[in-house]
């Protein structure tokens, strides 16, 4: 209970964190990569103008600084723990059960925050590259304010590429472990007594589900990294996938659909 109840505070708080940011943001507060919003528009305005260089048309761009990359990181990682937390919370769960009755047997193993930390920390370097994905689409002039794609021709490709993806053996493969986590514990040697097993215990577990929604959470840069409807429908899809039976069927329904609104999009992009 005391797990479970640190879980939704944790969740919950990531939440009240993620709505926050996007009102400020919606309001005319704090834009991509925690700069003003003013200051955002005008670098949007100086990229559409443009500026000559060698004799072609170059946007303009005006570095990240270390504050703001940092900014951006942390609400990839804090929107990835609102996210991700409640379909890895059975997992979770699991093995703070069988911890306490390894513990009532004199066995006990590592605190459970220790398997949580490893699955956060596989969510935290995806944040990383997320946040590295977000400053080269900015330095290209490809973002909204809100942070979505001004390109119709890339969000088609990116919708695209997810569809494709659901339909893949590593999606497959990836899914498989997060659908059956007693069976992944059990695959990979079992519960950790030390710490640091543990730790990359629950690290592993995290790759897993990297593997297995990297696609998905690319589809934030179409639907608007702040949008929060968008982020939280990926978050229930998310977790529809991996616990309900029939969590392979609706991966799959949602690649073909994901791929017809890709090549739709496409299509009307190119006319």
């Amino acid at each position: 209970m005391i797990v479970a109840a640190a879980l939704a505070m944790l969740i919950a708080m990531a939440w009240v964190y993620i709505v926050a940011l996007a009102n400020s943001m919606a309001s005319g507060g704090m834009s991509m990569g925690g700069m003003p919003m003013h200051e955002s528009a005008s670098m949007n305005m100086d990229a559409n103008a443009g500026t000559t260089l060698g004799g072609m048309l170059a946007p303009a761009f005006k570095p990240w600084t270390i504050v703001e990359f940092t900014t951006t990181f942390v609400m990839w990682a804090v929107m990835m723990v609102g996210m991700m937390m409640p379909s890895a919370a059975p997992m979770i769960l699991i093995y703070a059960r069988v911890g306490r009755q390894a513990a009532l047997q004199g066995k006990p193993f590592a605190a459970t925050g220790f398997f949580a930390g490893g699955y956060l920390l596989a969510w935290f370097l995806f944040s990383l590259a997320a946040t590295g994905g977000q400053w080269a689409l900015d330095r290209a002039a490809l973002l909204t304010p809100m942070m979505a794609t001004t390109s119709d021709v890339l969000g088609a490709l990116v919708l695209i590429a997810a569809g494709l993806f659901q339909w893949t053996p590593v999606k497959d493969v990836c899914l498989k472990h997060c659908q059956a986590p007693l069976s992944f514990i059990q695959h990979h040697g079992g519960f950790r007594r030390d710490a640091l097993g543990s730790l990359a215990i629950g690290f592993r577990h995290g790759t897993y589900c990297v593997g297995c929604c990297w696609a998905l959470m690319a589809l934030l840069f179409v639907g608007g990294v702040m949008n929060v409807l968008w982020i939280a429908g990926l978050a229930i899809f998310v977790l529809l996938e991996k616990v309900i039976p029939l969590g392979r069927i609706v991966s799959r329904v949602a690649g073909v659909a994901l791929t017809a609104w890709g090549m739709w999009l496409l299509v009307a992009a190119l006319r």
